[in-house]
């Protein structure tokens, strides 16, 4: 498919102010809970990548970097089973850990992550994604922290793809 006729055919959801916005404000909502235990950031890959390097700069607190690489869509438009690639590498152990994805979607991969850091010693598991998508679906997990509710229809930029391509838009827009 042409990526550049993906972006034609797509509508503006969230601008790139209105984006860098809510990432502020997570970034905000995770400074005021003041964790005082040692904290990883645990990046949810591919997609997590832009959410989590536009807000580790406005973290205040000392932090571990990781990242996991799992996922279900893999260039689809509709999610499979799920593949590990990456498990986390730093001790999570006695640790609290925030999962820094794209979008909460249906949930399943999220929730593998959340499960495989607590099974990995983990004392805390918060979950931190830039999306919440609003598609009246019972998801296995909740977000602690999340930036902005997108409709319950594919969307892509800031992270999220769209048949490989636009993960680098820093606007969200939907097919």
């Amino acid at each position: 498919m042409d990526p550049l006729k993906l972006l034609e055919q797509s509508r503006l959801i969230f601008s790139a102010s209105e984006v860098d916005y809510a990432i502020d404000r997570v970034a905000n909502a995770i400074n005021a809970t003041a964790i005082d235990k040692p904290l990883v950031i645990m990046c949810v890959m591919t997609g997590g990548l832009y959410f989590c390097g536009k807000m580790l700069s406005k973290l205040t607190m000392p932090i571990e970097l990781d990242y996991v690489q799992v996922n279900r869509y893999r260039e689809n438009l509709r999610g499979g089973d799920i593949r590990w690639t990456k498990f986390p590498t730093v001790d999570l152990n006695q640790k609290t850990v925030i999962l820094v994805d794209d979008i909460l979607d249906e949930g399943i991969t999220l929730r593998a992550a959340y499960d495989q850091c607590l099974a990995l010693g983990a004392m805390q598991v918060l979950t931190a994604v830039l999306t919440d998508k609003k598609n009246h679906q019972n998801k296995p997990i909740k977000a602690d922290f999340f930036g902005l509710e997108v409709p319950d229809a594919y969307v892509f930029g800031c992270g999220m793809d769209v048949h490989g391509w636009w993960r680098n838009l820093p606007e969200i827009r939907a097919l």
